[in-house]
């Protein structure tokens, strides 16, 4: 059995009736009529509405006070000097003031509000208003204080993130700075003391000009191998990198990895190989290049900081969406402290022998950055005296 609420669908009459009350014309469109009181507006006496009133309901609460306090004056008046249908003309009397005074409390109060939340909004908004939505700046039937604050706390909230975001930028460009400054002082400074060397008269000294200008030669080699791979980091972070996604056998690159090192290896008698296992074809989705790039920095590294007569053992895994390709070495680990910063710019576990090594400081910076330009995840895992294991991932095929 259906039951009907007609109370409710008077009430949903009235609020339509209150919100405008149109005069239509055949010469042009309706014209709303400012007269916004709903009866919702009249639930004066519960506690949320008196602890926070609307602008609407301020307005409407003034009114009435001030009509009951005319009405109640002329009733005064009436009492000692009766007029014929006082009384009537008493209530005619409060209801003209009481509409009177609601227009101009309502206007009075937008017009305050308005030039107050429009200055707190130029500072918090960045979106400058259009004339449209100046005039829907101020809503009558809304806690629009209570929502202006809200606003405020997050503008706050947001300028505070902002502020700690800069303070980790700036410490950022500033270790960056210092390091690049480090890295490139470095082979200069042993370039010029060559060069100083040989100008001096080390050049007609056949024991000395040749080798000199040799070792000349590789920390020029080791300049322009920084500022390419420099190049490169730009290129990945600023995400100019396209990638060129296409099919490959992830095994089969990784001994064309292995044949490009072999003689590498071979000088410190490790041995470059795949698991047991591993045997079969893997196929992946990626772009081929940098994935070669990728490898050969892990297994070059592994190589570089490996023991002599060591071993290098490459691993695939099936991880049903993805293939889980790991580089292990048994070389001399890295320490835990320094395990979060492998993959930073410049960050060196041992300064010393990273520089005789060679190379950039910026390999595993780079290979990070390949990976993730992927949507995929790199790790390591090591231990001193042990070894390290460096693994990522790459879309199954």
């Amino acid at each position: 059995m259906t039951t009907s609420k007609p109370s409710k669908e008077s009430d949903t009459v009235l609020n339509s009736k209150a919100r405008t009350f149109s005069n239509s014309t055949s010469n042009g469109p309706s014209r709303t009529f400012p007269f916004n009181i709903l009866p919702g507006d009249l639930g004066w006496f519960s506690g949320q509405n008196l602890k926070n009133p609307t602008p609407n309901r301020i307005a409407i609460l003034s009114s009435l006070l001030v009509a009951l306090i005319v009405a109640g004056f002329w009733a005064i008046l009436n009492f000692f000097r009766p007029v014929a249908g006082g009384m009537v003309l008493s209530l005619i009397i409060g209801g003209v003031v009481f509409v009177s005074a609601y227009f101009i409390f309502s206007f009075y109060l937008r017009q305050y509000i308005y030039r107050k939340i429009k200055v707190i909004y130029k500072s918090i908004h960045r979106h400058k208003l259009s004339s449209t939505e100046k005039k829907d700046l101020v809503d009558m039937r809304s806690g629009i204080m209570e929502e202006v604050e809200k606003e405020v706390e997050e503008w706050a909230s947001r300028q505070e993130k902002e502020i700690e975001q800069l303070k980790t930028w700036q410490e950022y460009r500033r270790k960056f700075l210092g390091d690049i400054s480090h890295e490139l002082k470095t082979p200069i400074f042993n370039i010029q003391g060559y060069l100083e060397t040989l100008l001096d008269g080390g050049l007609e000294d056949p024991g000395i000009n040749k080798v000199y200008l040799q070792r000349a030669a590789k920390n020029v080699d080791r300049l322009n191998t920084i500022v390419e791979d420099l190049e490169i980091i730009s290129h990945l972070e600023s995400g100019e990198l396209i990638l060129e996604m296409q099919l490959f056998d992830i095994r089969a690159l990784t001994e064309e990895v292995f044949e490009d090192l072999e003689f590498k290896a071979a000088e410190r008698k490790i041995r470059l190989t795949l698991k047991m296992g591993a045997d079969q074809n893997f196929i992946v989705r990626a772009d081929r290049e940098y994935i070669r790039q990728v490898l050969i920095n892990l297994v070059n590294n592994s190589i570089k900081y490996g023991r002599e007569q060591g071993l290098t053992k490459v691993s695939f895994y099936d991880m049903d969406k993805n293939i889980l390709v790991e580089v292990a070495d048994s070389g001399i680990g890295i320490a835990a402290e320094h395990l979060n910063h492998v993959f930073d710019r410049f960050y060196r576990v041992d300064k010393s022998r990273s520089r005789e090594q060679g190379g950039s400081g910026l390999g595993l910076s780079i290979v990070k950055h390949i990976v993730e330009a992927h949507k995929q995840t790199i790790n390591v895992r090591s231990a001193q005296n042990v070894g390290s294991t460096f693994g990522f991932t790459l879309e199954k095929a």
